[in-house]
């Protein structure tokens, strides 16, 4: 009954909704750049992996995009910051 309710009021559309924009994104990126979508998958997957190890990021907004000009391409990536994550041994 609940989940009948929750898609009446939109929640899981908004939740479909974002995954198809994502979907398309990414075909248009891989369009743009000749890089798979499992590549850049992968490319987001490592980035958020590295970053979060020095910092807190929001991973629900991040965005990796590549860019073409004429003769080449640019990896464009927004990554919001939370917080800056501080060694626990400094001296």
């Amino acid at each position: 009954m609940l989940d009948f309710i929750t898609r009446i009021f939109g929640r899981e559309s908004n939740a479909s909704k974002n995954v198809a924009k994502e979907r398309l994104r990414l075909v248009l990126v891989h369009d743009r750049s000749s890089v798979s979508p499992q590549i850049l998958q992968d490319l987001k997957a490592d980035l958020i992996k590295v970053i979060s190890s020095y910092m807190e990021i929001d991973e629900e907004a991040l965005e990796v995009n590549f860019e073409n000009s004429e003769n080449q391409v640019a990896l464009i990536a927004n990554i919001p910051i939370k917080n800056v994550k501080r060694p626990a041994n400094v001296v």
